[in-house]
């Protein structure tokens, strides 16, 4: 994105707005990171994950910011992104395969459009399978991946906004504006169940964390090779 560099107190502790990467995990970003200080070692963390499926806004905090980490994860987000209807995945993304599909020709845009309105507001919402959530300990993708069948508990998440910005069918975009915590596979999964139909996300972007936007946020290896500079110039702190 080309962002102009600040003066950065990195040990101190900075806030970093990071644009991830498609494929990449958030604990990749935040190694990429952590190693580009080496030998000066500092803490590094991230403050809401993102799939490695999706791509926008992460945060990075160093240093002593690490310990505002859960107060950004708090923080209202918003996503943009694109669901795939007429079909249905275990993942409720492109993770796994299509497992089910059902014919679309009865919808139409206003039902679609129309669908969103139940699910403003406070909402139950069961994660997904494939999901990082610890169950005695172990993470809930580990687990579907080998064939196991876990029973899920419901979640209450608040969506403020949830708007469909073009249908091309299957095709359909959206914005969402949900509180921590909201699983947008999830959302998709049970928009797509609403309609009697099926539906899985192809395409999510978090565009929003709090007032932090994605327009702000630096590419992650621009950043590391900023970094890598400083160290070369004895001017990283």
């Amino acid at each position: 994105m080309n962002k102009q560099f600040k003066d950065f107190h990195f040990a101190e502790g900075e806030l970093l707005l990071i644009n991830k990467p498609y494929h990449w995990t958030s604990f990749d970003v935040v190694g990429k990171i952590r190693n580009s200080f080496k030998p000066l070692k500092l803490k590094v963390g991230h403050a809401g994950t993102l799939d490695p499926l999706a791509t926008g806004l992460l945060i990075v905090c160093t240093g002593k910011s690490t310990k505002k980490i859960d107060e950004y994860q708090a923080q209202e987000k918003e996503y943009t992104g694109t669901m795939i209807l007429g079909a249905t995945t275990s993942s409720y993304d492109l993770e796994t395969e299509v497992d089910n599909t059902f014919s679309f020709d009865h919808l139409n845009p206003d039902q679609i459009n129309a669908n969103c309105s139940q699910f403003i507001g406070e909402i139950d919402q069961y994660p997904p399978a494939h999901s990082a959530i610890k169950v005695d300990g172990e993470r809930l993708y580990e687990k579907a991946r080998r064939g196991e069948t876990i029973e899920l508990k419901t979640r209450k998440v608040t969506i403020t906004e949830f708007e469909i910005t073009r249908i091309e069918l299957p095709e359909v975009d959206f914005r969402v504006v949900c509180s921590k915590g909201t699983y947008i596979r999830s959302l998709v999964h049970d928009f797509g169940k609403s309609l009697n139909n099926g539906a899985y996300l192809s395409k999510l972007r978090r565009t929003r964390s709090g007032d932090f936007q994605i327009d702000d946020a630096y590419e992650v290896m621009e950043l590391v090779n900023h970094i890598r500079q400083l160290k070369e110039q004895g001017s990283l702190v």
